[in-house]
């Protein structure tokens, strides 16, 4: 039997205004059933050797929405303000806040699953 990799969290929060986002590194990986409906297999479920695909939470740097970014059928913009200054929630470190417009956001590890 196969080691599963563990999941780990990040938490970025602006040294600004002190907005928080949590991301995971893997992201929400997920299947299809029968009726091409989407099943997310987090860590550790035996189902996630069948996924194909993984919606990952961004963040616009411009307008500051949050969104899905299904692997599958790639966002290059954000579906608010059609921004291209789109990021994986997961690789904010460093990154300008877009809220206060003044901070960077700095990581901190968080859980692991």
């Amino acid at each position: 039997m196969a080691k599963s990799k563990l999941a780990q969290e990040i938490t970025f929060i602006c040294n600004s205004c002190g907005e928080t986002i949590s991301a995971w590194d893997d992201g929400n990986p997920y299947y299809l059933d029968r009726r091409g409906r989407k099943h997310y297999a987090y860590h550790p479920d035996s189902k996630r050797e069948a996924c194909i695909g993984n919606d990952s939470p961004h963040l616009c740097l411009s307008c500051g929405k949050s969104f899905m970014v299904d692997s599958r059928t790639p966002l290059h913009q954000c579906p608010k303000c059609s921004s291209s200054s789109i990021c994986d929630s997961y690789h904010l470190q460093g990154k300008s806040c877009p809220f206060c417009r003044k901070g960077i956001f700095e990581g901190r590890l968080g859980g692991i699953s």
